[in-house]
């Protein structure tokens, strides 16, 4: 997983023996597919280490500046906002930035936006018309939902979104949904557990990721061909589009190394592998195109939101108090 090159940087970038460490919490094989390809293109060596959002953003926390990471990759904002509200980070270069709408990285510079995903409500289309589904995140707190519906509160996903929830809604709003979705959801480990429980009619609907439906799709549809995508659309807290963040951690003993694979993965090379590739996440690089599956992000109509405000020490915090944690 090595190779050597420049940088689009003004001067060359010089490949190191040991080359960079990343602490990886996007999926295995696109953290893969772009480290093989940034090596294959500049020479430089990258070390993936994985494992989850919040696991990671705690432990860079706790090593503090003696963290063996170069670069933090996540799936969600929350593990990116907690390490850089440790000030953590290192400003990323302003050719780094410009890879990336303003829309898709926090105003103040210190990570960027690589993927995206969007929250959808997975529905069982032998039971549910259009017409019978929730017309916002909010209604599933309504008790006609009780019973019909689950979700994956363990993971960094699902809190992802209870954490945009809190951005947009506040906390006495976020309170009151979560105490409603105790009462009314049905738990599941890992969001594709959810979806297989819909498909097998266990549930209704799931509020999950867009990507697992059409990942399952992609291979035998096996888990997914009960299933239709609701997209909340409207600004509502359900089409809440969450971003995908790396960010150069200020303790990088190889800092040069590592701009150049963040401004890689979020510049044409690593938004052209989401577009090719199997992970069905949303390209977000500027003038970037998404696989050709996938509805429009432009047509998600997702709220707007400060992607470095999220709090995931509250978001826990309610979610525990609720009974849901």
């Amino acid at each position: 997983m090595a190779t050597t090159v420049t940088s689009n940087a003004a001067e060359p970038v010089k490949p190191s023996a040991d080359g960079i460490v990343v602490y990886n919490a996007q999926h295995e094989s696109l953290a893969e597919a772009w480290a093989a390809a940034f090596t294959a293109e500049t020479g430089i060596k990258v070390t993936l280490r994985n494992g989850g959002d919040t696991e990671f953003a705690n432990q860079i926390v706790q090593e503090g500046a003696s963290s063996p990471a170069d670069v933090f990759l996540t799936e969600n904002s929350p593990a990116m906002a907690l390490v850089d509200s440790a000030g953590l980070f290192a400003p990323l270069d302003v050719e780094t930035l410009a890879e990336v709408p303003e829309n898709f990285r926090p105003t103040n510079g210190k990570w960027t936006g690589i993927a995206a995903r969007s929250t959808v409500f997975a529905y069982d289309k032998t039971k549910l018309t259009e017409d019978k589904l929730p017309k916002s995140l909010l209604d599933l707190a309504d008790p006609s939902w009780k019973g019909r519906w689950a979700a994956s509160p363990g993971g960094a996903d699902f809190q992802a979104i209870v954490a945009a929830l809190l951005e947009l809604k506040g906390e006495e709003a976020t309170a009151a949904w979560l105490k409603a979705m105790k009462e009314n959801f049905t738990a599941y480990k890992g969001n594709s557990t959810a979806m297989k429980a819909v498909n097998a009619g266990q549930i209704e609907g799931a509020v999950i990721y867009h990507y697992y439906w059409f990942g399952d799709q992609a291979k035998t549809g096996e888990n997914s061909n009960n299933v239709a995508l609701h997209y909340f659309r409207n600004q509502d807290p359900g089409a809440f589009v969450s971003i995908s963040g790396g960010g150069v951690l200020a303790s990088s003993k190889h800092p040069a190394e590592a701009q150049a694979f963040v401004k890689w993965v979020a510049g044409k090379g690593g938004q052209e592998i989401l577009k090719t590739g199997t992970s069905f996440e949303y390209a977000v690089g500027v003038g970037a195109q998404s696989n050709l599956k996938l509805v429009p992000l432009s047509d998600l109509q997702a709220p707007k939101v400060e992607p470095s405000k999220f709090d995931s020490k509250k978001v826990t915090d309610l979610m525990t108090a609720a009974g849901i944690l």
